[in-house]
């Protein structure tokens, strides 16, 4: 998804991708007006093809195995979906539902629903400069975002694809979690697990940023 990149980070990128780059305009002392932003960012839209290699790239990513193992571990640890078993079987089948869980949704909401809605499946960074102001603006995205046209529009991809990969985890998560309450819960958790990657989003880059300003030399290179 998305960072802010300073003007000495500037490269030649392909709006088919999910980081989307901000290109910085230093204001003016006297440019009062513009101190509430932090830079420009010309709008692409992706196309349909574009949101399927999107999709597809994500789909085999290291991470994406990385951080289904991952969970898969944590739920063992906690006596997550007991009904799945301990050992390596129950660990595996921990693995599956999280791994199934992620691609689903990828495809439901990165490339079906964003492309039949005419939606951008993106994280586009803040231009505030404020600390509240960013914040804000990041935890919102999983209510507002753009269009094909580049214009603000409500997230109904996002919903809708939570909705509907929550829905579709009742055919293969264990019959103890597929009541109404459950469904929901998870709904929920999903929304707020996304609002708070954006907000990730969000601040990562001056995050890394800050650490090459202060690390060493040898590390800067």
């Amino acid at each position: 998804l998305t960072s802010i990149h300073e003007p000495s980070d500037q490269m030649a990128t392909s709006p088919c991708r999910l980081q989307v780059q901000a290109t910085f305009a230093q204001p003016s002392a006297k440019a009062t007006e513009a101190m509430s932003t932090i830079g420009t960012l010309h709008y692409t839209p992706l196309s349909a093809r574009c949101k399927f290699d999107l999709f597809v790239e994500q789909t085999h990513s290291p991470y994406t195995f990385v951080s289904a193992g991952f969970q898969a571990t944590w739920a063992q640890a906690a006596d997550g979906w007991p009904q799945y078993g301990g050992g390596m079987q129950g660990w595996a089948k921990r693995f599956g539902a999280t791994l199934t869980d992620t691609e689903s949704r990828r495809f439901i909401q990165t490339f079906a629903l964003s492309t039949i809605l005419h939606e951008d499946p993106r994280y586009f960074p803040s231009r505030k400069r404020t600390l509240i102001a960013r914040i804000w603006y990041s935890t919102t995205r999983v209510v507002v975002t753009k269009n094909d046209n580049g214009d603000s529009t409500f997230n109904t991809s996002e919903f809708l694809g939570v909705l509907a990969t929550t829905a579709l985890q009742n055919a293969y998560y264990p019959r103890y979690d597929r009541s109404f309450g459950d469904t929901m819960n998870r709904f929920s958790g999903a929304l707020s697990s996304d609002a708070i990657g954006d907000l990730q989003r969000e601040f990562t880059p001056d995050m890394k940023r800050l650490f090459r300003k202060h690390a060493p030399k040898e590390i800067r290179k």
